[in-house]
Order: structure tokens, then sequence, then C-alpha cells
């Protein structure tokens, strides 16, 4: 009996394994809403998508010791966020769709504290002998601390929400193994993210009942193509996607309020060497992969059930910029921030239930390498000599700058940045 029952599940699971119809679902990231199929004129899909994300990292912040640089352990800085994305789909075509989504950031919370070990009797923030300027606040601050003055409060919290940016989409499929179990799926599209969101201002002070702003006011396009292989249970994927950024209506810049506190030579930005795309955010662009595969535990196509496990990797290459980063809101402006990259993975479950719904539940890990938050550069050789005078010239002097934070010896870096995320999300297919 055992023997007969066990043969029976062996004919069973080599039954799925092998099985490939032109029917089959494709994997999540290759899905596409169609309409004027034969059976079906009209393709629509509604989904919400429930969004937490934590990051937790260490600021660090270089200082000359025993003749050397090394980094100094300043901050963990601990940022959550809350969202709901409403995302619609509708078939233009065959294989042609129109998406629109949007985001409601309920939270956007940062904190900052002391890492371990760190406190006002060593931290190199509360001991600060410096203006932006490169000036000493006193003569003899360096050596009895008398005059010192913090960079910013190391114990602080700021709070942002709202309505998030509006993406609207086009993809399209080139190939549809629905149609033709032959080939694969493969899917092109474009989607477009719009500077929608309230204009984000680092300088307006923000508690948890005065929310601040989360909008760059940047447009972004992103670029991708993927493509999947259904083979019996399993559904293999890869995603390629390039988005590049340029600024919109409202966009930020730090000379919008230039100060003393926290640039070198704020009377720079009247200077007409210095233009407001100068001075202004330069939004990072971005590049990456995704892949992974779609596990089909259970697959009752005449029924509409399914159950499937997905197991992925991601990596993404942020480039070079100034924006809005880990240490903006302390230090009352954007940054500009290096390059560095994210890599991660991701488990997820599926399950269609019924022809109409389809639930999903996603966690996410991912790491960013470690790099710079404040690396402006000292400025730009106006009067062609061959270097920056900062001293004779000092309208050489990049408004941005500032001796405290971009001098290399003084910079802020992040370390051990650990990004984790839960998605959970339903959504209705017609």
């Amino acid at each position: 009996m055992i023997k007969r029952r066990t043969k029976r599940r062996g004919v069973i699971l080599a039954a799925l394994i092998a099985a490939a119809p032109s029917s089959l679902p494709a994997a999540e990231l290759t899905r596409i809403v169609s309409s004027f199929d034969e059976g079906h004129p009209f393709g629509f899909s509604l989904e919400a998508l429930y969004q937490f994300t934590q990051e937790r990292s260490k600021i660090v912040r270089e200082v000359h010791q025993g003749g050397q640089v090394v980094d100094m352990p300043e901050l963990i800085h601990v940022a959550i966020d809350h969202r709901l994305v409403v995302e619609a789909r509708i078939g233009l075509w065959r294989d042609l769709e129109f998406k629109f989504a949007v985001p409601f950031v309920f939270a956007q919370d940062r904190s900052w504290r002391y890492a371990g070990g760190t406190d006002d009797s060593n931290s190199t923030v509360a001991n600060n002998c410096l203006r932006a300027n490169g000036e000493l606040f006193d003569p003899n601050c360096p050596t009895t601390g008398e005059g010192r003055q913090p960079i910013f409060n190391s114990n602080s919290n700021s709070y942002r929400g709202g309505v998030g940016d509006m993406t609207f989409g086009l993809a399209y499929a080139i190939f549809n193994q629905r149609r033709d179990d032959t080939k694969p799926m493969w899917i092109v599209g474009l989607d477009y993210t719009a500077p929608t969101a309230a204009a984000l201002d680092p300088t307006v002070p923000t508690t948890s009942d005065s929310r601040g702003n989360i909008g760059e006011r940047v447009h972004r396009y992103k670029f991708y193509t993927s493509l999947s292989r259904r083979i019996g249970a399993f559904d293999p994927y890869f995603q390629m996607h390039y988005t590049v950024p340029a600024r919109g209506p409202g966009w930020y810049s730090n000379c919008d309020h230039p100060s003393p506190e926290n640039m070198a030579h704020p009377e720079n930005c009247a200077d007409p060497a210095w233009s407001r795309a100068d001075t202004g955010i330069q939004p990072p662009q971005t590049a990456g992969v995704i892949f992974g595969s779609e596990f089909n535990f259970i697959d009752d196509r005449q029924h509409h059930y399914r159950l499937a496990v997905d197991l992925r990797g991601t990596a993404t290459y942020f480039s070079q910029g100034r924006y809005y980063n880990e240490l903006s809101d302390l230090l009352g402006k954007l940054l500009y921030t290096e390059q560095y990259l994210q890599y991660g993975g991701a488990l997820g479950l599926t399950a269609q239930v019924g022809a109409v719904l389809t639930l999903q539940l996603r966690s996410t890990l991912v790491y960013n390498t470690p790099h710079f938050l404040t690396s402006e550069t000292i400025g730009k050789d106006l009067d062609n000599d061959g270097k920056v005078d900062v001293t004779g010239s000092p309208r050489e002097v990049n408004p941005n700058f500032d001796f405290r934070t971009d001098v290399v010896s003084r910079r802020f870096r992040v370390t051990d940045a650990f990004i984790f995320q839960v998605d959970a999300s339903a959504r209705l297919n017609f």
C-alpha cells in the first residue's frame, strides 16, 4: 500500500514538472495584462500593496589618529517607511498594457542616536571647533575645547509623509509563452515617475504632528526588459533595468536657503559663476538586475488555484549625486553622495484564489556598500590658474562646500547599511 501511494505521488510530481502548456501563467515579473483576446475582450487588474521598510545603518566619520585617517563611529541611523501603493493595469491591446500607480506614504521616519562607545565626551560631532567656512570658533578650542559647538544634534528624529510621486507605464510582450509554448515570456517596458509629490525642503523642521514633504521634484524614466520561461513547475526569470532622472519643476537647490551655518561661502550662491544647476539636486542614475525563479507547488488551472514560492536575487548600482540622504535632515541640506551598490535577495509567496483574486507576500533583505554621504568638491578653477584658490579667490569655492564635513579626514560615511522590507498585496484580475 505504501509503495503504491509513493509511486502515485511520484507520477503526479513527474506530470507537474513535465507539463508546460501554453495556458500556463507567467512569472509575476513578466505578468502582463492583455485585451482583445479570443474569449477575453478586456483585461484589467487592480492591486493594493502595503509595504513596510526598515533601514538600519552606522554613520562613521574620518578622523586623524596615529598619523592615519581612520573611521570614528558616530551614529546609528534607523529609517522606517510605511506606505500603501495602489496600482491599476489596463490592457490596451493584445500583450500591450498601461500601468498607473500612486503611493500613499503614511510615515517616513528617521532617528539618529550615538553609536556604541560614543557619547558627548568623545564624539567628533559634539566636540567640533570649526565653522562651516573653516574658521575656529575660538583659537584655544582645539586644545581646551573652549567655544566648541556641535555640528548637529546627534539625538534627533525626522518625520515625513504624504502622497508620493505617481508612476505611469507601458509594457509590451514581444513573446508570450501563453500563446506559443515554444517561446519565452519577453517583456519590454517604460515606467515614467512624475514629480507629483510636494517638494521636500531639508531646512524645514518636522514633527510627528507636522510631517515634512517627500517629493524630490524629479522626473524618472525607467527602461526595463524581463524574460521568463515556464518549465514544468519552475518559472525562472531575469530582468535588466536602467533609470534616468531629470530635474522637474520646483526642484530644490541648497542655494534656495543659503546659510553660513552649513555653507563655507553662501554668498557665492548669488555669483553667476555658480548656477542653480551647479548647486541644486543632482539625482543619481540607477541600473540593476533581478533574477530568480518561481516554484509552483500547486497549479490547478481548471479551478484557478495556484501556490508558488518565489526566490530572487537583486543587484542595483546607484551613481554619485547630490540628493536627500541619511544625513540631510541633520545638516539641513542636500548632500553629495558617493556611488554605491545595493544587493540582496527576497523570498515570496503567491497564492491565486480563484479566477479573480491573487494574494502575495514577500520579504526582502538588501545591503548597501559603504559610501560617503558628504563628498562635495571644494570648487572650480574660474581664473584658469590650475587650482582652486580658497583664500585668494573665495568665489571659486563651491557654495555647498562645508569645511567641517567635506574635507578629506572630516567626511561622513555610511556603513553596515541593511534594509529589510515586507510587501503584502491583494490583486483583483478581470
